[in-house]
Parts: structure tokens; sequence; C-alpha cells
């Protein structure tokens, strides 16, 4: 099954294309007909197996085709990051698509909230909100939701953990009736059973497991400095100079700056990442799969369109965003029951993103020793680093 099947509108398939998605996971699979279809969904499953794209995909094609000019789509999150988050993978789906998007959370300044309010007024297409904020912005009275058609909870076990059940029951109450309403939760236990007899009609049922890593991927992380990282970069790579070698970060600056470092040291390397037209892509692909390059750097929105086998080595500069990611950039090497390495630099900021990333494929990660040349790294200690994970405060972005 590739995308195309769904019959997406071209606007969201040009998009698709272009990031590089090309078949749906098994969440994708099942849950995008059933939205389609306007029936609600409660569904078990964890970061890690597709669940964002599985409900933003069919709801963008819905706004497109329905030309709305309106607050459509509600999706309620329980952290900024994970605000920041759908947010972000929505500006990448509906790159070439008239769909507007915000991300509400607190934490801002008043321009901010300004921002907030004219987009809650005039409406953007898809509202993210945190519940606190969004009941913030609703007791002002100046919120209208009379033509939300679709509701999203997203990680509403969490939600429900961290206090937010008579926030959502308040802000559901804002809410038209007749709706469609999709809820998505880690585990299922009995007080998200109960809220969705609350707020979903005869939902279709769906449970996910999370996909691993293959057996042959030998995974290793360095915790360094972010100083010490080209560095590390340099003598990885020369330790490994006859195999192919992919090396993912996270933005396409980092990306171009990597770049040019490895061909200043004669690393034989090609960058690629959304300013290069589709033809240079290719281009590069192509020479990177018959060996006349043996490092591709990439960024995190290409990850998936990069399928070549006998990759030996894939190097995670910087932590992936989710275990999602994580998955994917490691499935790259060991295909075809073939063996590889997957190593991860970490530096002290990413250090409790990366732990969550271990304890969701159920494994410790062989921490390794630097280069002894690159001096001493930082201690590895992700819960000091937890409050650093989730401060974290971006600026909420409006797309048109």
């Amino acid at each position: 099954m590739t995308f195309q099947d769904f019959n997406f509108e071209p606007e969201l398939l040009e998009g698709l294309l272009s990031m590089g998605f090309k078949q749906p996971t098994p969440i994708q699979e099942q849950a995008i007909p059933i939205i389609l279809n306007n029936n609600d969904i409660i569904a078990c499953a964890q970061t890690g197996t597709g669940k964002t794209a599985a409900y933003l995909l069919p709801i963008i094609s819905k706004i497109i085709k329905s030309k709305s000019e309106t607050v459509d789509t509600l999706i309620i999150a329980p952290t900024r990051e994970l605000a920041i988050q759908i947010d972000e993978a929505i500006q990448g789906f509906s790159y070439f698509a008239p769909v507007s998007a915000l991300a509400i959370y607190g934490g801002n300044d008043g321009a901010s909230f300004e921002q907030e309010k004219k987009a809650l007024m005039h409406g953007a297409n898809i509202i993210i909100a945190t519940p606190g904020r969004l009941i913030s912005h609703l007791n002002m009275g100046y919120v209208k939701f009379g033509h939300i058609k679709h509701l999203i909870l997203d990680e509403a076990d969490r939600m429900l953990d961290m206090g937010f059940n008579e926030d959502i029951t308040k802000i559901i109450s804002f809410l038209p009736k007749h709706r469609q309403s999709l809820l998505f939760s880690a585990t299922m236990p009995n007080k998200i059973r109960e809220l969705a007899k609350k707020i979903l009609h005869n939902p279709e049922q769906i449970n996910i497991a999370l996909s691993k890593p293959a057996e042959g991927v030998t995974q290793g992380a360095y915790v360094v400095y972010d100083n010490q990282k080209i560095g590390l970069l340099k003598s990885v790579l020369q330790e490994n100079h006859k195999e192919s070698v992919l090396i993912f970060s996270g933005t396409k600056e980092r990306v171009k700056e990597m770049e040019r470092e490895l061909r200043k040291a004669n690393i034989n390397a090609a960058a690629i990442h959304s300013d290069l037209e589709q033809d240079k892509r290719n281009d590069v692909l192509r020479e990177f799969k018959s060996r006349k390059i043996n490092v591709l750097v990439a960024t995190d929105i290409l990850s998936r369109g990069i399928d070549i086998d006998s990759i030996g080595l894939v190097i995670n500069f910087d932590v992936p965003r989710d275990a999602e990611d994580y998955i994917h950039r490691v499935g790259r090497t060991a295909r075809a029951e073939s063996t590889g390495v997957a190593l991860t630099f970490v530096n002290p900021d990413d250090q409790y993103k990366f732990k969550k990333i271990e304890d969701l494929i159920g494994n410790e990660i062989n921490k390794l020793p630097i280069p002894t040349q690159l001096g001493t790294g930082p201690e590895y200690n992700p819960e000091k680093n937890k409050r650093i994970f989730t401060r974290g405060s971006h600026g909420g972005k409006k797309r048109r």
C-alpha cells in the first residue's frame, strides 16, 4: 500500500512526495480510511508508531477539499513540546496547500497571546492547544468554535494523569455536538474508556504495538558537548572510511555546515535537504547508491525517503525528536537481514529525550568513550537534564 491509495488531495500528495513519505505505517493504514469515512476512533498507540501523521493527513486532505476558511480542527495536547511538534508536522505536510495552523501553549509573552487571540477570532484552520492555555482564551469570551468539525485528543492518558480532565470537559462544552472525535492514548486504563464514552460516538478501535530496530543493528551513543561533535564525527568517519554512511541532523543549517566541514577534511560527503531542488536530491541519492559519494548528510524531514540497502553506519548527529524518527533513521542500516551500526551523539540538553527513546525501545543503549584528543565529555544524567527538556520555548507559527 502507498499513500496514493488513500486518494488524498493532490497538494497533500505533493507534500508527502517532497518529504519522502511512500508507504504508510500500520496505524496509518488502519486509521486513515476510518477518519476519511468520518467515523470516530479510539486508538491505543505509542509515540513511534506514526500516529501524528495518521490523524493529520486525512484531516489536512479534508480541509483542502472543503476549502475551509474557519477553525475546522482542534487538537488538544498535554505539553507545549507535543503541540510544537504537531504544528511543525502540519507545516511540512501542508507545504503546498493553503492550510493554516497555530500552536497555542503557555509560557509565551503578551504578543504571542495577542497572536493566538487573532487566530482564534479570525480562523486558522487547525488549532493545536494545551488545555490550560486554551481555557485562558475561552474564559475571555471571544473564542468561537461553532464551525469545528474535528476534535483530536493526543496522548489522552497523559493529559488525565496531569489533571486536565475537568479542562477537557470544559473545552468540549464549547464545541458542536455533531463533530468527528479522535482519541489517541499510549495506554487504555478505565479512566480513558470513561472519557471515550463521554466524547466519542460509536468509535472504531485500533491497537498498535511499537516497532523496534532490527536485531542486526549494533547501537551506541557518545555523550558529548556540542563543540565536540564535529571533531567526533570526523574521527568516526576516518575509522569507517570504507562504509556507506548516513548522517542525520535536525536542521538544514547544521546539515550544510557538516557538509562544508567534512569536505574541508577531504571526506567524500554530500548533503540532501529541503533547499535542494528535487532533481538535485535525486542526483545526490544516485551518486550515494553508486558509491561515488560514501557519506550522505540529511535532515529529519527527508529520512523516510532514503531507501538504500547496504548502508553500514547511521549517525544521529542530533538526538531524534522522538522514537519514531530514531527507529526510521536506525532502520536505514541492517536491512535484508544484514548487520549495521547506529551511533547517536547526545549533548546535555538532549539526555532526557534520549532516555525516553531508550525506555520506548526497551533497551539501554551502550555509551561509548569519546576519543581522548577531544577532551572529557559531560556526565550522563538524564534526570538532571529533565527540566531542560520540559522547559523549552518556541513561538507558535501561523501559515497560510
